[in-house]
């Protein structure tokens, strides 16, 4: 841990009044952290706030501001006016992060930092078109460090609930491709999921809303160690959060699977 760390720190040296993208998750809160505690970096955090993001992501990002004495700018990106981004293609990542790039540049005159790590870049991710377009650096990826090495930098650094934290895509992910996202269906999907983690602890689970309707994913060994009675009352805590008139599937969990890779972008 402590020389991935290091290499970290180092590559943080060599920039100049950054600004942090912050989403709430762990990679890009383990870098605020590092970098928030670098003497004479001069970091300022960004945190973008819209109906996408988990308000727990915001309350996390809040909470760490305090504790760490960071400057943070709380701002709205203005994604959800985007009528590209709205119509859900399967680039859509692209048009939220340019929006999301395009104003923080903007707001802070700064040099702009990612939590992107060496795993994202196996993903085909439209997002990292954007941050090009918008000269941000990915201090992980420039040190070396992958998801496991962002976890082990977050236990050293006594972060636990950050190491900890299960992966958290922004909430529009779990919409199928091409079905306009819409405000309403990620309030009651973000409900949906903190009131199964409520339930289950943290654990892996995505409600996503498709073209035939609502469903649930779960880990496959929590859903199999579900019996008749327990699976029924939480399918039937969850239909009454969604309202959607229409019986929730309870499913294996599938990386990704809301996303159409045939859509058109």
């Amino acid at each position: 841990m402590r020389a991935m760390l290091e290499r970290l720190q180092e590559v943080l040296r060599d920039t100049s009044r950054p600004a942090v993208a912050l989403s709430g998750g762990v990679d890009s809160m383990t870098l605020a952290v590092v970098a928030g505690r670098l003497d004479g970096l001069d970091a300022l955090m960004c945190h973008a706030v819209s109906p996408a993001v988990p308000p727990a992501a915001t309350e996390r990002v809040r909470r760490y501001a305090a504790h760490e004495g960071w400057r943070l700018e709380v701002l709205d990106a203005g994604e959800f006016d985007d009528a590209r981004y709205r119509a859900n293609p399967a680039d859509r990542c692209f048009f939220c992060k340019t929006n999301l790039y395009g104003t923080l540049a903007a707001r802070t005159g700064r040099l702009l930092l990612s939590g992107t790590n060496l795993d994202d870049l196996g993903d085909w991710r439209p997002g990292l078109k954007a941050a090009e377009n918008h000269g941000v650096r990915h201090p992980y990826v420039e040190a070396g460090i992958d998801k496991a090495g962002v976890r082990a930098i977050a236990r050293g650094l006594g972060l636990d609930d950050l190491a900890e934290l299960p992966a958290a895509p922004c909430l529009s992910s779990r919409i199928e491709t091409g079905i306009r996202i819409e405000a309403a269906d990620l309030g009651a999907i973000d409900r949906v999921e903190t009131l199964l983690r409520g339930e289950l602890g943290a654990v892996t689970v995505r409600c996503r809303r498709r073209a035939r309707g609502f469903v649930v994913e779960l880990d496959e060994a929590v859903l199999a160690g579900l019996d008749d009675a327990r699976r029924s009352a939480l399918q039937a805590q969850v239909e009454r959060v969604l309202a959607a008139g229409r019986p929730v599937a309870f499913l294996p969990y599938r990386r990704g699977s809301a996303f159409l890779r045939g859509a058109p972008a």
